[in-house]
């Protein structure tokens, strides 16, 4: 009796092995909605290796390498994740082959080296030939393993230029405020460019494009997490700065700026608070209270004062300051603690000083002349 011992509880162990990678996969990679569940392969393998990458990007003191280093970790993280899920199928494979052939002796080799390499190659469809299974059962496994590993390529294949196309959508509206609200982006940049833009009266048309890129962005990152981790193309941008800047804005056109219509705000302030709650919670589970006071009241000051130049005026009562910090304590707590796991800044409300947008510096424009840079500093744009 002791001799079926062994083989059947390594045949148990491959067995369980197995649907616990196929669960996962198919969780991550096909259910297109969030997993609440918090023992999960996939979740244990991105805490873990985040929490060490993390660790180790904070030792880097310039921040445009740190940005860097952190940019590599989502691309090599979904390689090493499909390589974890590959191994473990192969050996939970391994393991039924060589119950398999404990426990119904013949020419199918019965060593572990020789089963453990003949899994490999039938997972990634090789066949070589060099070594095959001769009994029923062992053939069948074969069979079956063979099955599996063509339809797990061919997922992730299908896989990938899905969740980069989603990536591409979400970084084309990103890349597009860098000229609406400066980069890094500011409520008070957005405000004041989107009243004075030729386009007047177009403030609701912009919100409801940003309401729409909220949704996008909450389907998606809970759909595929792993873009979360994926850093935008330029260090001062990201997408929780841009839904939080959209945030910001939004809150200060509800409790009392005026020049803006308030109804357009209040759906774009609700969907980006959804999206920012909702992709928090997959991440941060734990209330971090100790937080940073984003808008001290010298910067609500130097916004009134920035908005004087425009059509929108900033009530300068107590009654507003309140309003303000109140609705603002509906969604800081929630993108302070996103950006400290996922490492990112979030934007001021207004910068200390005026700054170049990405689109007007380049590396030849003081070859060209030192004109230009009057010429871009100014309103000519």
């Amino acid at each position: 009796m002791a001799i079926y011992l062994l083989p059947f509880i390594a045949a148990v162990a491959g067995l369980a092995l197995i649907l616990i990678i196929l669960w996962d996969a198919i969780e991550t990679i096909l259910v297109p909605r969030r997993i609440s569940r918090k023992l999960r392969l996939a979740r244990v393998f991105y805490m873990t290796s985040w929490s060490t990458w993390r660790a180790l990007a904070r030792r880097i003191a310039k921040p445009s390498r740190r940005e860097s280093v952190l940019g590599f970790f989502a691309p090599l993280s979904l390689i090493l994740l499909l390589a974890v899920w590959a191994t473990g199928l192969i050996f939970g494979f391994s393991l039924l082959q060589w119950s398999a052939a404990q426990l119904f002796p013949g020419i199918t080799p019965r060593g572990w080296n020789q089963l453990l390499y003949m899994s490999g190659e039938t997972f990634f469809t090789l066949g070589y030939g060099d070594i095959t299974p001769t009994n029923g059962l062992g053939r069948l496994l074969s069979v079956m393993e063979s099955g599996m590993g063509f339809g797990f390529l061919g997922t992730v294949i299908g896989y990938l230029p899905t969740m980069y196309s989603n990536f591409s959508q979400r970084e084309i509206e990103i890349t597009l405020l860098d000229a609406r609200a400066g980069s890094p982006p500011t409520a008070a940049e957005f405000l004041s460019r989107m009243v004075l833009c030729e386009e007047r009266g177009a403030s609701d048309e912009v919100l409801r494009d940003w309401e729409r890129w909220a949704a996008q962005v909450l389907e998606t990152h809970i759909s595929y997490p792993l873009l979360a981790y994926y850093r935008s193309q330029h260090s001062n941008q990201n997408w929780l700065a841009a839904l939080t800047m959209m945030l910001d804005a939004s809150s200060l056109v509800m409790t009392g700026v005026n020049g803006i219509d308030k109804g357009q705000a209040r759906l774009t302030f609700a969907m980006a608070r959804h999206a920012l709650v909702d992709i928090t919670q997959v991440f941060v589970r734990t209330y971090q209270p100790h937080l940073i006071n984003r808008l001290p009241s010298e910067d609500l000051a130097r916004i009134r004062r920035r908005m004087e130049h425009t059509p929108l005026q900033l009530p300068d009562t107590l009654e507003f300051e309140e309003r303000l910090r109140l609705m603002r304590l509906k969604y800081e707590p929630y993108a302070q603690s996103l950006a400290d796991f996922l490492l990112v800044d979030l934007p001021p409300w207004i910068h200390n000083e005026w700054r170049k947008d990405n689109w007007r510096g380049g590396p030849w424009d003081g070859a060209i002349g030192a004109q230009i840079d009057t010429f871009i500093a100014d309103d000519h744009f």
